[in-house]
């Protein structure tokens, strides 16, 4: 839901044709759920079963669903929060809110922009936003458009080592933040939606290599040529060829996030990817993102004060109890 209501929110305000604008709906958008509903209107079939869909059977992702949903707050009033401060600190770079756009890839998709326009609302929104490998943009147009924003970049590490270290290279220069390694994709998943729908993710998905635009020849990046030999003693070749932090997402076990504090990785994100990976693991527009985007800050911002806590780091383990559905 999050990753759809994120991606799709480039779409909320446009008609399912490029460049055909629509009015703007009668009632407001108030919460994620209602640009899920505009969006699967309006995006063609093949694209939404793409965005929303998930792998096998889908059990993962409706565990995801269902997961959040059993999650209940514990407040504490009498407290004074009067102001409330949302803000705090990932990899030493402030941002407004614990929020994060994680990597998606072919946001053209959704918006001829694409991921321009995700860069865009995630500068406005002063959050941090995770560039895919499989963007629809090239990273050069997506700093260009957005140069103050907090980005990080993901990498699904390439069979190419050289190609891997010409991507690192080039995104360090571009002042990327840290990069994130995707563990969880040694191949792609059982998808069954795109199989049936005969989805082509390098003709049909506007697949684009992402060498620098000055480079004329090289090998083009394609989802085939993700490395299924990529393992833990790898990891020392990454650090020696940048001093970005290394994240990896894509975790789920209590012994892989061992191993990756002591291979000194500097942080994990937990991850089933949404479900479109393994089945039955455990569960886990600019103008339309900017509004996702400011959503999810404001029911933040909210909770918080509900729950009478005045900074982030006062949010702790003792407000979170999961209730028996």
């Amino acid at each position: 839901m999050l990753r759809s209501g994120l991606l799709l929110g480039l779409f909320w305000e446009f008609g399912a044709e490029e460049g055909d604008e629509v009015a703007a709906p009668e009632m407001p958008f108030v919460c994620l759920t209602d640009f899920q509903a505009q969006a699967r209107e309006r995006l063609s079939k093949t694209t939404w079963d793409y965005i929303e869909g998930g792998a096998g059977e889908g059990f993962t992702k409706e565990d995801n669903i269902a997961a959040f949903k059993k999650i209940r707050l514990r407040p504490r009033y009498l407290k004074d929060v009067s102001e409330v401060d949302t803000r705090t600190i990932i990899q030493g770079e402030k941002i407004s809110a614990p929020i994060c756009i994680s990597p998606t890839g072919f946001h053209c998709l959704a918006w001829p922009d694409g991921e321009m326009s995700t860069a865009r609302a995630a500068q406005a929104a002063d959050i941090c936003y995770i560039t895919s490998t499989y963007a629809s943009c090239t990273l050069e147009d997506i700093v260009a458009t957005a140069p103050r924003g907090l980005r990080w970049f993901q990498l699904y590490v390439q069979r190419d080592r050289q190609l891997n270290k010409q991507l690192i290279q080039r995104v360090e220069s571009l002042g990327f933040k840290a990069l994130v390694i995707t563990v969880d994709v040694p191949i792609t998943g059982n998808r069954r939606h795109d199989i049936r729908n005969q989805v082509d993710l390098k003709t049909n998905l506007l697949l684009k290599d992402l060498r620098s635009p000055k480079e004329s020849s090289g090998p083009c990046l394609q989802m085939s040529s993700i490395d299924p030999s990529n393992c833990w003693d790898d990891l020392s070749w990454l650090q020696s060829i940048t001093q970005l932090p290394i994240i990896l997402k894509g975790i789920l076990t209590k012994e892989d996030a061992e191993l990756a504090v002591k291979h000194n990785v500097q942080g994990i994100i937990v991850s089933n990817h949404g479900g479109r990976q393994l089945d039955e693991v455990l569960a886990s527009g600019e103008r339309g993102v900017e509004e996702v985007l400011n959503i999810l800050k404001n029911e933040f911002h909210t909770s918080m004060t509900l729950t009478g806590c005045r900074s982030v780091a006062e949010i702790n383990r003792d407000l979170i109890q999961f209730s028996r559905l």
